[in-house]
């Protein structure tokens, strides 16, 4: 394994609420202050989470701003989604293939694997 691989592993296994927070803005495209008025949680206090301290969040502030960015709170927290009960196996394996290895991925580079399947399904 690359050091290059490795580093990057490394840095999305040390992702946190902070990061996947920022991150998901960042992808959305929403200002604090919309995710604030969406949310119900102040602007002050969500940049309390994005600050280099990086304040936890209570459940319901998480659940609150989970349910305003249209993510899981799982999500927010490890960076991944949660396990859905759609019976993989009864995919075809190279299907099986991309699903295991898009879960892998974060939100936005899944949202690149999407377009790049749509632009190909549409050649």
């Amino acid at each position: 394994m690359s050091i290059t691989r490795v580093l990057i592993l490394s840095y999305f296994k040390y992702m946190g609420f902070r990061e996947n927070l920022k991150s998901q803005l960042e992808y959305s495209g929403m200002l604090i202050k919309e995710l604030a008025a969406s949310s119900g949680i102040k602007a002050k206090t969500i940049d309390s989470y994005l600050g280099n301290r990086g304040h936890s969040p209570s459940v319901e502030a998480a659940v609150s701003i989970a349910n305003a960015l249209g993510v899981s709170v799982e999500y927010l927290v490890t960076g991944k989604e949660p396990a859905k009960n759609t019976p993989l196996s009864s995919l075809p394996k190279d299907v099986q293939d991309i699903v295991l290895e898009s879960k892998q991925l974060n939100m936005k580079d899944r949202y690149v694997i999407l377009n790049l399947a749509r632009l190909l399904n549409n050649r």
